[in-house]
């Protein structure tokens, strides 16, 4: 790996404590179950706030990834969004375990959310130049890797320093949730900590810097050329919409893990957090494994395996009443995350042309958000309608199965 590469994979290891302490395991689980008046009511606040996310996502992912092109401003975006996103982050501080304070929560964790699945375009479209096109699946393999170790990493803290300890090992008031508030903190400490390398030793953006106003000009136009002229490539129009189906079950997945096990089994936060661990364990170990696999088999074939696999495992974990089986299940289930995800990037790289990059990275980030309401609405709407969790669980494996079948009539790039 060269210092390039290892600049750019970096900053997976960053920004991904974001997703797992605060939109998976922790945060998640707390605004749901300590904020909210129950369990099945917090889920569905939760749905709504994640769908209204994933809309403005959407919305906005496309537009700025053609400026970041055309205005040579990847890198000062990527800066601006991890700004904003440890910002955004360390607001949740100030949410109390009281219903009163649900919409703060809220509000915060959907501009952090914003920001950072918009800096992810920015650093996605990095990629390409960060390593050759023979190494794109090992390098976005390794990164996100590191993405799970970095996870698992602060996860660790968090428990070590911060939720387990009592008497706390820090001035914090238990009764208050402050040892699970100060995760938060400890997110936007982390990121702002480990994401400078990529800023500057990654890669400079290949075009000139231009005024913002005429980058947003030009951007607009090369958006609209771009979405165009989708009709005539239809592996690059069949993979994003085989994409917008099966990131939308992952992304309830990841947004409603630790809010099912924490109704469904009465998880409470620590072993959230010990199960959380379990799980990035497993999914940085599938990580690694499916960057080896994406360069003998392709990427395509490796997103299609990872898919396969989590359909069958996670319908087995929407049946079981065990706990001991749920956490089997569920670590298990972590082993093909990283390799759906790693390899989804590598495939995309591959399909996109040269200078067009951040703008294909922003379809990519509105292929996986554009429905994102619609993923987190159906949950929502299924589990009050039915008062059962396990139901609205079950439109993850219904999402996955509907990309899958997409996918499977892409045509990959050869070589």
């Amino acid at each position: 790996m060269t210092r390039r590469e290892w600049a750019w994979a970096g900053y997976d290891w960053a920004n991904s404590a974001f997703p797992t302490v605060v939109s998976t395991f922790v945060i998640a689980a707390y605004v749901t179950k300590g904020i909210a008046p129950d369990p099945v009511t917090g889920q569905v606040m939760w749905g709504w706030m994640q769908a209204l996310a994933g809309l403005a996502i959407g919305l906005l992912s496309p537009l700025l990834g053609a400026v970041a092109d055309a205005g040579g401003r990847r890198r000062a975006l990527l800066l601006l969004c991890t700004l904003l996103t440890a910002l955004f982050t360390a607001g949740i501080w100030f949410a109390r375990p009281e219903p009163a304070y649900a919409l703060w929560a809220l509000l915060c964790v959907a501009l952090a959310t914003l920001c950072f699945e918009l800096g992810t375009v920015f650093y996605n479209a990095m990629l390409p130049e960060a390593t050759t096109r023979a190494r794109l699946g090992r390098v976005s393999g390794i990164g996100w890797a590191l993405g799970y170790a970095g996870g698992l990493a602060c996860l660790v803290l968090c428990l070590v320093l911060l939720v387990r300890p009592d008497p706390p090992l820090l001035p914090l008031d238990r009764g208050a949730a402050e040892h699970v508030r100060a995760t938060a903190l400890l997110v936007a400490a982390w990121l702002l900590l480990f994401a400078w390398p990529v800023l500057i030793f990654g890669p400079r953006d290949a075009a000139p810097r231009q005024p913002w106003r005429r980058a947003a000009e030009e951007g607009l136009a090369d958006l609209l050329r771009l979405l165009r002229g989708l009709r005539g490539r239809p592996a690059v129009l069949r993979f994003l919409l085989a994409r917008l189906l099966y990131t939308d079950g992952l992304n309830v997945l990841f947004a409603f893990g630790a809010v099912f096990a924490a109704g469904a089994f009465g998880m409470g936060f620590e072993e959230i957090l010990l199960f959380g661990i379990a799980l990035n364990v497993s999914g940085g170990l599938g990580a690694l494994a499916g960057g080896w696999v994406d360069e003998r088999i392709g990427a395509k074939r490796t997103v299609l395996l990872a898919l396969l696999a989590m359909m069958a495992v996670g319908a087995a974990m929407l049946l079981v009443e065990s706990k001991a089986l749920f956490w089997g299940l569920g670590v298990s289930l972590g082993l093909f995350f990283g390799p759906a995800q790693a390899a989804s990037r590598s495939l995309m790289a591959q399909l996109s042309p040269p200078g067009e990059m951040a703008a294909h990275f922003g379809l990519f980030a509105l292929s996986g958000r554009v429905t994102s309401f619609a993923g987190p609405a159906l949950l929502a709407l299924v589990t009050d309608a039915t008062d059962s969790q396990r139901w609205g669980m079950a439109v993850v494996v219904l999402l996955l199965g509907g990309g899958a079948a997409l996918l499977a009539g892409v045509r990959a790039p050869r070589g």
